[in-house]
């Protein structure tokens, strides 16, 4: 099962195998206090199409097809999220973004 979690939030067990799907590092989260298990930045979405994007809730949709489109040239990274994912009874994908609705963890849950 593959949870969603804001890297702000408290670090619980139940989380399970922690991974950070951001590429640059969330702001005062100390190494310590992510209990990360895998940064997997790469994962992302491209820089240019972070910057684009800037969590403009009204660019949602294009980012979402954009970012798609983007995953589909990183087939080795998405085999490695599925093959974590059946090796781990939970898998959370953290994300530092204040928006819960409108973030790349969301399109990667969908897209596992």
């Amino acid at each position: 099962m593959i949870k969603l979690k804001r890297i702000y939030d408290p670090y619980r067990n139940e989380d399970g195998y922690r991974i950070l799907v951001d590429r640059l590092w969330p702001r005062g989260v100390s190494k310590e206090k992510a209990h990360l298990d895998l940064w997997l930045k790469e994962i992302a979405p491209s820089t240019e199409l972070r910057k684009w994007f800037g969590h403009d809730p009204e660019k949602w949709r294009e980012f979402e097809k954009r970012y798609k489109k983007e995953l589909k040239n990183k087939p080795e990274l998405m085999q490695q999220l599925k093959d974590l994912e059946k090796k781990h009874k939970q898998v959370t994908l953290l994300y530092g973004a204040r928006d819960a609705e409108h973030n790349e963890a969301i399109i990667l849950q969908h897209v596992l």
